[in-house]
């Protein structure tokens, strides 16, 4: 069984290709989708396909994947793998959700806390028995940096730089970097802490655009022994909402 998975973001789109549960191929999508699709659709033996968009408005991508395969579109009021006591499901973030049924596919029966590091840092926990109750949003790091310019009057604007390091900062742009960067580490640190309690034996999945800054720092951390980086996990969790319409 091949699938199409396709989940359009606010910056950015992915798309990938699995083979029941084998990720084949992975990749960003044009700004113009259609024509990327269709060949896609030429080159492998899609039967089915699924849509996640922050976006109301994708008609031809999915007009065209409804003519060719079965296609679903993604929401947190399909059946899924995992029960939400969320509140306002219907205002539940999809990568969020999409990300709880990954780390469901990989690592179930045990309890887990995503931590998806994008424009924003999401941290999202699913029980060993596959409950999904809420989680934390928090800005993201260039998303701190931006807030600092905007809101003061000197501050410089920033961007984000992985590599850097320091503990404390020596001039104004060091210092900013300094407190944002080490400052969301430690955040990090006191969410899984937090999550911990709560949940035993956690286990701890990171994704996101900027996961690359927070996976050395927690391979080095007390945590490391529960940790895994998965960037394409959004993406697996798609996939396993298809294999729960198709098993």
């Amino acid at each position: 069984m091949v699938n199409l998975v396709i989940d359009i973001g606010n910056s950015r789109s992915k798309f990938a290709v699995f083979n029941n549960r084998q990720l084949m191929r992975v990749g960003v999508l044009d700004a113009d989708p259609v024509d990327q699709v269709r060949l896609m659709l030429g080159e492998y033996a899609i039967e089915n396909s699924i849509i996640s968009s922050v976006r109301k408005d994708v008609t031809q991508v999915e007009q065209l994947l409804e003519q060719h395969t079965s296609c679903i579109r993604f929401s947190t009021a399909l059946k899924t793998p995992v029960t939400i006591t969320y509140k306002t499901p219907e205002t539940l973030g999809l990568d969020r959700f999409a990300g709880v049924i990954g780390a469901q596919a990989i690592f179930g029966g045990q309890n887990s806390l995503v931590i998806d590091a994008g424009t924003c840092i999401t941290y999202d926990a699913i029980s060993a028995d596959k409950i999904y109750a809420g989680g934390s949003i928090s800005p993201g790091l260039n998303m701190r940096l931006q807030a600092m310019h905007t809101f003061t009057g000197r501050l410089p604007f920033l961007e984000f730089k992985e590599d850097r390091k320091d503990w404390q900062g020596v001039d104004t742009s060091s210092a900013m970097l300094s407190g944002v960067l080490n400052g969301a580490f430690f955040e990090v640190l006191g969410f899984i802490q937090e999550y911990n309690s709560h949940y035993p034996d956690l286990q701890i999945i990171l994704c996101g655009g900027d996961a690359n800054f927070f996976d050395t720092r927690l391979k080095n951390s007390i945590f490391s022994h529960n940790f895994k980086a998965e960037p394409h996990l959004v993406l697996i969790g798609l996939n396993e909402v298809i294999h729960q319409y198709n098993d």
